[in-house]
């Protein structure tokens, strides 16, 4: 007859009993470690690795510029003085702010064989003004071009270094004016400001780029850039045809943006255009909304923006950019 010790069954037990608890640890580490974890999202970074971090998001954002019938520029008006509507849909407006808030500004300051003598001069005095007048803490990236586009300064906030900066270049060879604009682009979305512009100083002239007006354009369109251009011509330009085609690629830049371009006749007349460019960006309302109806298909989406003036006031004008390609925006921070 066999006889069990409860003594080495209650070993071989606990032997039993290990064994299992270790097997099923096995197959729930086993499983556990099996599984895909899932991805934690990150933040996009752009090219530059000690830039800001750039977030995809779907605000439409809207720099909006309000004049009298005398081209006065019109501020303290209130969100519900602004009407949006996004291909002929009214749009709810999710952030408004009116004040007076320091800008990224791209200085693209031509210096081509054909700004030599007084006009490159002119230019640099005025510029001088526009400095003076806009707000302390603008930050400012220059970019001079000749017959190919040069970053000389990359985000500072020192007027007067730009100035000095500029006061060393001279004037020589062709003119990469439209990879000048697309270099511009790119470096002033990657600023730490919400409001972004560039001042385009040139004779428009285009002889030396790789880039084309219609990619120019598009990367333009792309962005929420305004576009100022400050037309140095002569009455030899004016009377040319690539005088006359250089006016027509500033306009254009400028108006698709939201900008304006301008073309001053006398030495006066540039120093007020350019203190003219540092106030509106100083009195400029910026806009945003999530469109109702958005699909990221890449179309053209047409925005359309109305003012409506407080009681007693003369009908007022708003100027903005036309519209958006519908791709998610990135967005810098």
């Amino acid at each position: 007859m066999t006889v069990i010790r409860f003594a080495n069954f209650g070993r071989i037990f606990r032997l039993k009993r290990s064994l299992c608890l270790a097997i099923c640890l096995l197959a729930f580490t086993a499983f556990h470690y099996g599984q895909k974890p899932s991805p934690t999202p990150t933040p996009e970074l752009p090219d530059d690795p000690n830039g800001p971090v750039r977030i995809k998001t779907d605000l439409v954002t809207l720099t909006l510029t309000v004049t009298d019938l005398y081209g006065r520029y019109v501020s303290g008006l209130g969100k519900n003085a602004f009407a949006i509507t996004d291909n002929n849909q009214d749009q709810d407006i999710t952030f408004f702010s009116d004040s007076d808030a320091p800008v990224s500004v791209g200085i693209l300051f031509d210096v081509s064989g054909s700004m030599n003598g007084e006009k490159i001069q002119k230019a640099r005095k005025a510029l001088a003004r526009f400095i003076a007048t806009s707000h302390p803490s603008d930050e400012y990236f220059l970019i001079a071009f000749n017959d190919r586009a040069q970053l000389l300064m990359d985000r500072t906030r020192d007027g007067d270094a730009v100035l000095q900066k500029l006061s060393l270049v001279q004037p020589r060879s062709n003119t990469a004016l439209y990879d000048a604009v697309y270099l511009g682009i790119e470096r002033v979305t990657r600023g730490s400001h919400n409001k972004r512009a560039m001042l385009i100083i040139s004779d428009g002239q285009d002889n030396s780029s790789r880039y084309n007006f219609g990619e120019v354009r598009r990367l333009l369109k792309e962005s929420d850039v305004v576009a100022y251009s400050v037309g140095i011509v002569d009455k030899g330009d004016a009377a040319s045809a690539l005088g006359m085609q250089g006016q027509a690629f500033l306009d254009e830049i400028s108006s698709v943006s939201g900008g304006k371009a301008f073309y001053p006749q006398t030495d006066v007349e540039m120093d007020e255009i350019f203190e003219r460019i540092a106030l509106e960006l100083r009195h400029q309302y910026s806009i945003g909304y999530i469109p109702k109806d958005f699909q990221p298909d890449g179309k053209w989406r047409k925005v359309k923006v109305k003012v409506k003036p407080p009681r007693g006031l003369p009908r007022l004008t708003v100027r903005g950019r036309e519209g958006y390609f519908a791709t998610p925006n990135p967005t810098y921070h």
